[in-house]
């Protein structure tokens, strides 16, 4: 693989008054060919106009973030990423990249998730050209490449994930819905590992959009509500036997009323019912004995 290498440039400032010398020079030759001088004077015009022309070849400016990769007859020389305003061989060929950083926002794709349920997803990744070489010489074409590394990437994540967590499963294990970071983070690292061959950085990567795909869309939805109604009876009647127990100790131990098992379920039976109903419970006052 190529190796990004420092080639050597000049201050453009510092060759301008140089090549202008040049180029001057060439007009004076003239002068004296015209007052009587022979052919060394013809020659020499000849020479500073090549010379001009060479000297004006060199120069070149590069703005912040900006790099010249200079190429000579088909071999790799180095790389410039001093900004302003330079010189250097006139005969290198200059391939100017970009090292700003560039946002990809990734298209919705239809994968199948660990468990093999169709889902839509997709990434936004932030990168930039780290290894001017390696971006221009070992991959025909960079932008392209991050494009499709990006959504092969993504793919693969999709299938090392489930989409959310299903019954008697582990809460604590990542999935692609509740485990963002983890996601994320692995997302990041693949992806890198993805794009060094192209000289490629990535500063971040995160999914933006991820759903079931619409054809089951409906059916797992009404799945999710059926779970989150079972954790929250699951819940309620906790509390509520938890309440029921509570209140059986209590009257037992400060002895403020004695009552046998059949009494006993019915209070039980009562006080669930007032916890764990949905409507208003409306109590009914019995006027007469416990026992009546």
């Amino acid at each position: 693989m190529t190796q990004e290498r420092v080639v050597t440039t000049f201050s453009g400032w510092m060759m301008l008054p140089i090549t202008l010398g040049m180029g001057l020079l060439g007009p004076g030759l003239v002068w004296l060919f015209i007052l009587g001088g022979g052919r060394p004077v013809i020659a020499g015009v000849v020479l500073a106009f090549i010379g001009f022309l060479l000297l004006c070849g060199g120069f070149f400016t590069l703005e912040p973030n900006e790099s010249a990769v200079c190429v000579l007859f088909g071999k790799y020389h180095g790389t410039c990423k001093t900004e302003g305003f330079r010189w250097t061989n006139p005969f290198y060929a200059k391939i100017r990249l970009s090292l700003r950083s560039r946002n990809f926002d990734g298209e919705k794709l239809k994968v199948n998730d660990k468990k093999g349920s169709p889902i839509e997803i997709s990434a936004v990744v932030v990168w930039k050209v780290k290894d001017t070489a390696k971006a221009a010489f070992d991959v025909d074409d960079y932008a392209h490449f991050v494009r499709v590394q990006s959504d092969s990437a993504v793919r693969h994540l999709a299938n090392q994930y489930p989409y959310d967590h299903g019954e008697n499963e582990d809460e604590a294990a990542p999935t692609l819905r509740s485990g963002t970071d983890v996601i994320n983070m692995s997302l990041l690292a693949e992806l890198q590992e993805r794009l060094n061959k192209a000289g490629v950085e990535v500063e971040e990567a995160r999914l933006n959009h991820l759903a079931y795909a619409p054809e089951i869309a409906q059916a797992m939805l009404k799945r999710q509500q059926a779970e989150a109604v079972i954790a929250a009876r699951k819940k309620i009647v906790e509390g509520a036997v938890s309440m029921v127990d509570m209140a059986l100790n209590r009257l037992e131990k400060g002895n403020i009323i004695k009552m046998d098992d059949e009494r006993k379920a019915a209070m039980v039976s009562n006080l669930l019912v007032v916890l764990c109903g949905e409507a208003e419970v409306h109590p009914v006052i019995n006027t007469g004995t416990l026992y009546n």
